[in-house]
């Protein structure tokens, strides 16, 4: 049997190499570990009876507790309102009577001692959906290859960074625009959308007779600016209580140790007291299904490293606190002011 042997120039075995790197690339990734740390909502604020659904049970909303974010649902109930931050950096208000279902968020790793805290610190994409009710929104400034979309059942409203209020009430919604800029688009044949600007004010009705729905872009009424002020105001207050760093957990055959930026634990009782960072609860749970800012995602984040060592990394998103850069000076009055305040020699 004859068997006609072929040599292989250096050019295509360069190319057949680099092919096959790319083909192994993504398994590698998937063997060192590379993981995005679960993105998280830290609650500023709560007032009256809400509730989160995190698509294992439904639990009541605790004030200063952290949950992780892609998948759950908000909800408010009759006089009800709360306030709480996304690990990108946007506050949101919700108001009454609201519920919000979080479709997706995601984030890429944390850029390192960050100084630019206006500014969301890595890539992230969120997509919510409002069937009913109320959100005021203030975001950071979104880097290049953010989004940010809030959809409700006759719109879409694609936000570039800004402050922003979204109503559905009554088959209507309404997106005003206080700051920045945003795209509506109206239902799913609206390809091209609208742009909204700053003091505008977009309203989507449903279309006449089974048609689109119809878009109308006017500026915001004088007489509602104040009420829709204020809600983003409750959003970029809450924004101001917190900021977010990644932290890396290593275990040892069992045992935890955490590295990196030091945060505070937030969960039921949990505070920072005088600018000094808390890690005595950093592995506890709060109750009521909420998760502290030092809890891991034990399903969701895989080792790092070789897979067959004992040896393993996890990051996870942490909630730190914002304290005064200088803290109020208590004084002491000495017996003698004390003396003569109250009349003794």
């Amino acid at each position: 049997m004859y068997v006609r042997s072929f040599r292989i120039s250096k050019p295509l075995a360069r190319i057949i190499v680099c092919a096959a790197a790319t083909a192994l690339l993504p398994h590698l990734t998937k063997a060192a570990g590379t993981h995005n740390p679960t993105s998280k909502f830290f609650v500023a604020d709560v007032e009256g009876d809400a509730e989160i659904d995190t698509g294992e049970k439904v639990d009541d909303l605790n004030k200063q507790s952290v949950y992780n974010a892609s998948g759950t649902v908000i909800e408010t109930k009759t006089n009800a309102v709360n306030a709480m931050v996304f690990s990108n950096g946007t506050g949101i208000f919700f108001d009454q009577d609201t519920r919000v279902e979080m479709k997706r968020f995601e984030q890429e790793p944390f850029v390192p001692n960050r100084t630019d805290m206006d500014t969301e610190p890595s890539v992230s994409q969120t997509q919510a959906y409002l069937p009913r009710g109320t959100v005021g929104l203030c975001t950071s400034k979104l880097v290049a290859g953010s989004s940010m979309t809030y959809r409700t059942p006759i719109a879409s409203v694609n936000i570039h960074g800004g402050k922003v209020v979204i109503q559905n009430e009554n088959g209507v919604t309404k997106i005003s625009m206080l700051e920045g800029d945003s795209t509506v688009n109206a239902g799913n044949v609206d390809m091209g959308g609208h742009t909204l600007h700053g003091g505008e004010q977009a309203i989507v009705t449903a279309g006449v007779g089974g048609g689109p729905p119809q878009v109308k872009i006017q500026d915001i009424p004088p007489a509602d600016k104040d009420q829709l002020g204020g809600k983003v105001t409750m959003a970029c207050t809450a924004k101001k209580t917190v900021y977010f760093e990644v932290r890396t957990r290593s275990a040892n055959n069992g045992q935890t140790s955490d590295q990196g930026v030091t945060g505070l634990a937030f969960g039921t009782g949990a505070q920072n007291q005088g600018g000094s960072s808390s890690t005595s609860n950093s592995t506890s749970s709060t109750e009521s299904g909420a998760v502290t800012a030092f809890d891991a995602d034990s399903q969701n984040a895989p080792s790092t490293g070789n897979t067959n060592s004992t040896n393993t990394q996890q990051q996870v998103i942490v909630a730190v606190p914002v304290v005064p850069s200088t803290l109020p000076v208590q004084f002491d009055p000495s017996p003698a002011v004390v003396s003569s305040a109250s009349g003794s020699p």
